[in-house]
């Protein structure tokens, strides 16, 4: 997947780990679960960009005067990080095996969630596990043990 993707290791969330290690010793297949997580993280982190806060809740920083003047002028919506909405509309996941990737395939993906000093372009966090994430995470790992 080019653009940009997070890769969350479960290993540092020790409910998740072994949770998701249950699952593991259980099935043989784990794709229904990871399935349900990635369409959980479509949701979350839409309403995470149309709420303009990064996965930790925090505000993204608000665009330039230059910015919203161009948005402006090419008919494109004034939300950050929503010109056209291609980015938004573009947010996938993909399983392979027992690894669930999340991202965009839009290669600007990448300078809005790390930032590039160079074009002054402040980094806008999207993407990412939030702490009601993880509750849903769990809560979606617990139906698929029952």
């Amino acid at each position: 997947m080019a653009g940009s993707f997070i890769s969350v290791d479960v290993i540092g969330e020790e409910a998740i780990t072994k949770m998701f290690n249950r699952l593991i010793s259980q099935s043989d297949d784990v794709s229904p679960a990871l399935r349900d997580i990635g369409e959980h993280m479509l949701e979350a982190t839409d309403n995470r960009m149309s709420n303009e806060v990064s996965p930790d809740g925090q505000p993204w920083e608000p665009l330039s005067l230059n910015t919203i003047e161009n948005k402006s002028l090419s008919g494109q919506s004034d939300k950050i990080l929503r010109g056209y909405g291609t980015l938004a509309d573009l947010l996938n996941y993909q399983i392979n095996g027992n690894q669930l990737m999340f991202g965009s395939n839009m290669e600007y993906a990448a300078t809005h969630q790390f930032g590039r000093d160079e074009a002054n372009i402040p980094a806008r966090p999207f993407l990412g596990v939030s702490e009601s994430d993880e509750v849903e995470i769990l809560d979606i790992l617990r139906s698929h043990l029952t």
